[in-house]
């Protein structure tokens, strides 16, 4: 290649010196280049005068193809160095990492081994405005806003989940065990109670916890029932440290969405990693429950 190159050079400008200092080289390589190809070759690619160097019959040919072999070769690393991904920044809410995106982050290693991706977590939903990052993975009632694209991940319903000892006699009787709480989400066992129609059973009392993941893992350690989100269980019930602790599924108004700016929407490394998670989307979240239908006052909350 390097005899080919400097060949090339030296056909284009017809001067072994303007080729060396093309190449940066000195005139004696680009000489004994030349003079290699025209051994292996078996014969002369240019003829040297006084006023320079002309090129053969031979020489203009294999000019001429070293020339468009070059350009080709040029175009594929242009190509490959355009393809290449950048490193995306994403934010995320915390309890989706862990329950959704870390069982499945292989097979985004699998399908874009050069897409890199900086996940960074909060429970907290002012950490995870699109402004402040490539992307985020939020909470949000899935309405379209100016400026931004949205993309529906998961909805949001929940059902209580406790460890399996809890239901070796039967249904769960929540007036009588210990009730759960995660601070961030402080009415959800009002609002499943309400919609399974415990309206009477209180929800005073009972351990809190900074996070629903700590709530769920105080759950399978026996401490009590959780609320839990019903999309985000598949890692927990797969162990068999947590089983639901009664059928009845909420629905909610709320979802995971994935949310950009619009001017990245054409971004090569965000396109992968959208393609990548509504593929994971499609083959591990389940279909939105049909909100219960009921006559008690606390109808109006179900939505919620």
């Amino acid at each position: 290649m390097h005899a080919v190159r400097a060949f090339e050079a030296a056909a284009r400008h017809l001067s072994i010196t303007r080729a060396a200092d093309e190449l940066n080289v000195t005139v004696g390589a680009v000489s004994r280049h030349v003079r290699a190809l025209e051994a292996r070759m078996g014969t002369a690619l240019f003829l040297r005068g006084s006023r320079g160097l002309v090129l053969t019959s031979a020489g203009k040919t294999f000019a001429d193809s070293a020339r468009e072999a070059l350009d080709r070769i040029a175009d594929a690393a242009d190509g490959l160095r355009l393809r290449r991904f950048r490193r995306l920044s994403v934010g995320v809410y915390g309890f989706f990492v862990s329950r959704f995106l870390l069982p499945i982050w292989p097979t985004l290693n699998a399908a874009y081994p050069d897409l890199e991706v900086d996940l960074h977590t909060s429970s907290n939903p002012l950490d995870l405005l699109a402004s402040r990052y490539d992307a985020v993975i939020a909470v949000s009632d899935g309405q379209p806003r100016a400026g931004l694209v949205t993309h529906s991940l998961m909805p949001i319903a929940t059902v209580p989940v406790c460890a399996p000892q809890f239901m070796k006699r039967g249904a769960v009787d929540f007036g009588n065990v210990p009730l759960l709480h995660a601070r961030p989400r402080p009415d959800d066992w009002r609002r499943w109670l309400d919609h399974a129609q415990f309206a009477d059973v209180p929800v005073q009392g009972g351990s809190s916890f900074e996070s629903l993941g700590l709530t769920i893992e105080a759950a399978a350690a026996g401490m009590g029932v959780a609320i839990a989100i019903d999309g985000l269980l598949a890692p927990d019930l797969a162990r068999g440290n947590l089983v639901k602790a009664h059928p009845t599924v909420r629905p909610t108004r709320r979802q995971f969405v994935l949310e950009y700016e619009q001017r990245m929407a054409d971004d090569p490394a965000l396109t992968a990693f959208v393609a990548w998670l509504n593929d994971a989307r499609g083959q591990q979240v389940p279909k939105k429950p049909a909100a219960k239908k009921t006559a008690t006052k606390a109808g109006a909350e179900y939505a919620r």
